[in-house]
């Protein structure tokens, strides 16, 4: 089992990137290819300095309903992520649990995951996906409109009736193979985000109808508190809220890889899975 190396906190200075406007359309990314002549995204990034605090050592600070993050020991029984059935039938099957014993669910519903690998050696067994990287941009997965059209979207007529009751959308993000050194995951503490001025959406657009998809970009705010776990391991997952129909708690979590200049070159590149998952409160 993965251990990680005891060692003191260690705050890491890093160059963040968020939200710059390009031209005066709306935000859009296009997901599929755009029609000819269109460019595929007009949304822009610009560079700010930032420290990403380590939460090392106090973890339990920091949980799901406060900072909209949580960090949680949970060792897997599946260890190189290459299978995509093993992965549907054995790992989704881990993480339902998990968040019912974080989160006190009764019910869990994971609508998508993704690999992020920068190791070339590893092979991707998932065509439609192919090989995917750290995501340098702070960004939220769901907007408010797009988080409610998801549950739409995958529970059909319970829909109306879930929606009476508590909605979360709870992302479970993991190293794979080797603790984290190079792009870490940086998450925001939700107390420091401003909704009303920081939270940009972005339109996805498809070639075929999809209602009220889309993420919020995150404008540059300095008030913003930013933590990671270091030498994060495998056996050591981060939970990131995107969505709560509550509202007198955390809703959501900017996130983001960044550089970490301090991490040894010759140390691994980073791999990871992140899975997404519908939370309720009720079966």
């Amino acid at each position: 089992m993965a251990t990680a190396t005891t060692l003191q906190p260690r705050d890491v200075p890093t160059t963040l990137h968020y939200f710059a406007p390009i031209g005066e359309e709306s935000p859009y990314q296009w997901i599929h290819d755009p029609p000819a002549g269109i460019p595929a995204t007009n949304v822009g990034a610009e560079p700010y300095p930032a420290t990403i605090h380590d939460a090392r050592g106090h973890e339990s600070e920091l949980t799901l309903d406060t900072t909209g993050f949580q960090f949680v020991k949970s060792e897997s029984t599946e260890k190189d992520f290459t299978d995509e059935e093993r992965i549907k039938n054995v790992y989704y099957k881990e993480v339902e649990e998990l968040l019912k014993k974080e989160t006190g669910a009764k019910r869990v519903l994971i609508f998508d995951h993704t690999i992020r690998l920068n190791n070339p050696a590893i092979v991707v067994d998932d065509s439609e996906k192919g090989r995917r990287t750290s995501v340098l941009r702070v960004h939220i997965d769901q907007t408010y409109e797009a988080s409610v059209a998801r549950v739409h979207r995958h529970l059909g007529d319970e829909a109306d009736r879930l929606l009476k009751g508590r909605v979360r959308i709870i992302n479970v993000w993991r190293p794979i193979g080797h603790p984290v050194a190079h792009e870490p995951l940086a998450v925001s503490d939700w107390r420091t985000l401003d909704t009303e001025h920081d939270l940009v959406p972005v339109r996805f657009l498809y070639n075929d109808p999809r209602p009220n998809a889309g993420i919020y970009a995150v404008k540059y705010n300095p008030n913003h508190k930013w933590y990671y776990l270091s030498n994060q391991t495998p056996d050591e997952v981060t939970l990131i809220k995107c969505y709560d129909s509550e509202v007198d708690r955390a809703r959501l979590t900017p996130h983001t890889a960044f550089l970490d200049e301090t991490s040894p070159k010759e140390a691994p590149h980073r791999d990871s899975i992140e899975i997404r998952a519908l939370v309720f409160d009720s079966e």
